[in-house]
């Protein structure tokens, strides 16, 4: 059938913005690659040590899909999906997009996103870690997993829905968790809101977050977990510096059952060089509250690393970290796997990848 131009020009248009839409739509394949060797003492009953093939020295080992769409205006699309990988065996750490899944848009006003993702105080605290959230080893987004309590924040939340922008010099971060129950919107609801300011060299920070237990009926309260931080960071030269202190309360909802109280603080430096070497030492201290006397932990952890850039995508590292506990109470560096000592020390050697 013969067209006639109109038809013609409305069918070049069609085929112009379907173009331009796809080539303003953008879909990345993105991963970091982290494995090791770790040796330690104190990780099991007898005192014995261990020598193991460890996933995630200096950072979690992921994979995943981003990406956005331009819908004009200012206004784009955004999705995320990310999962864990077990580097040492190959498998899935956890569920498959255990880490993020989750689609938004964002535009002036900053970005909305739902679904599952980390937390606006994961979001914020991570640029004040020295260690950068170093599974071996760092304990800011919580304490060794020896003991009643990690003390921690949450991470990363389902049933989210979390808004982060910037203004001028100011950063802001919130979100909030159905608790999807049928006693009520409070019961298992959780929340936080994060602010940042850059000034100069140095930024500062603070968080809240607040996470609900459900109603418990013999009292009529539930459990509330509140975790707060204050923070800095400063660099300056080859130089960077930071400081961090965290308090967590969770107040029981049960009767006869007693809060769980804690302050976390730490701080660092690293050295930089040049753009290949970079030093970092931290120190990481739990002042346990709220227990029998003689029976507080209060744990210290030392750590030391060493990181080699080569290229700007791969990395060796070796790290060597120290952790003692006070009243013979037990103690470990990871904050996955318990140590059996009132102290333990551990040293990793590994290689990062990122693609």
């Amino acid at each position: 059938m013969k067209k006639s131009p109109i038809s013609l020009a409305i069918l070049a248009l069609a085929a112009a913005v379907g173009g331009a839409a796809q080539a303003q739509s953008n879909v990345q394949v993105y991963g970091l690659l982290d494995v090791g060797v770790e040796n330690a003492n104190n990780t099991s009953a007898g005192g014995g040590s261990m020598t193991r093939v460890i996933s995630g020295g200096m950072n979690t080992s992921r994979w995943g899909f981003r990406g956005t769409e331009d819908l004009g205006g200012g206004l784009k699309a955004v999705f995320n999906l990310e999962g864990g990988i077990l580097m040492d065996t190959g498998a899935q750490d956890g569920a498959l997009f255990k880490r993020q899944a989750y689609v938004g848009l964002e535009g002036a006003f900053g970005r909305v996103v739902i679904g599952r993702s980390f937390t606006s105080v994961y979001d914020t605290v991570i640029s004040y870690d020295p260690m950068g959230f170093a599974p071996y080893y760092s304990w800011a987004t919580s304490g060794p997993a020896t003991g009643p309590s990690k003390y921690g924040f949450t991470t990363a939340y389902d049933n989210l829905i979390k808004y982060a922008g910037s203004f001028g010099d100011f950063r802001f971060g919130a979100n909030y968790s159905a608790g999807e129950q049928t006693t009520g919107v409070a019961d298992s609801a959780k929340m936080g809101a994060t602010v940042a300011y850059k000034i100069g060299g140095a930024n500062l920070m603070a968080t809240y977050e607040r996470n609900n237990g459900n109603t418990v009926p013999a009292t009529g309260n539930r459990d509330e977990n509140t975790v707060w931080h204050v923070g800095a960071n400063y660099e300056t030269g080859p130089l960077k510096f930071w400081a961090v202190l965290r308090d967590y309360n969770l107040t029981a909802g049960r009767a006869a059952t007693p809060d769980v109280e804690a302050t976390t603080t730490w701080g660092g430096v690293a050295y930089k060089p040049n753009e290949v070497t970079t030093l970092t030492a931290a120190v990481y201290h739990i002042n346990v509250k709220n227990v029998a006397a003689g029976r507080d932990a209060d744990p210290t952890m030392y750590v030391l690393r060493y990181r080699y850039a080569l290229s700007k995508r791969t990395d060796l590292h070796v790290s060597g970290a120290y952790a003692k506990a006070k009243n013979g109470q037990l103690t470990g560096l990871s904050r996955d796997d318990a140590g059996f000592g009132n102290s333990q020390r551990g040293i990793t050697a590994g290689m990062q990848h990122r693609f």
